[in-house]
């Protein structure tokens, strides 16, 4: 899924800054070691408003289009910087599962064939 730098990233309402579109480079480089199957990807970056009562609220979302189902992860906090950082840890641990769940899966069928052979 190479593709050019900060052509994936979207910032609404927010100011672009290259050290967090560094950070989320780097992020989406580190997913595709969890996971090849990475056929696109899409971070958005927003500040949608202003809460009343909670304050300054930042959302990170990471779209990765996946041979299968998508997945799409979204995560709020009050620092844009812990928004990206949770969401990304998510979205890794979401590709971990279905790592380890295909791997199931290949093994389940590896034994059954073995069981149909004898």
């Amino acid at each position: 899924m190479k593709s050019t730098p900060y052509d994936n990233i979207v910032f609404r309402d927010i100011d672009k800054s290259a050290a967090l579109a560094d950070t989320v480079s780097k992020k989406l480089d580190k997913l595709e070691r969890y996971c090849g199957e990475i056929i696109s990807s899409r971070v958005v970056l927003e500040a949608p408003h202003q809460h009343k009562h909670k304050g300054k609220q930042y959302k990170a979302s990471v779209e990765l289009g996946l041979s299968g189902t998508p997945l799409t992860i979204s995560n709020e906090d009050e620092s844009i910087h812990r928004a990206v950082n949770a969401a990304f840890a998510s979205a890794e641990r979401c590709l971990k599962e279905r790592g380890e769940r295909r791997k199931a899966k290949r093994h389940q069928s590896v034994a059954l064939q073995e069981e149909t052979e004898e």
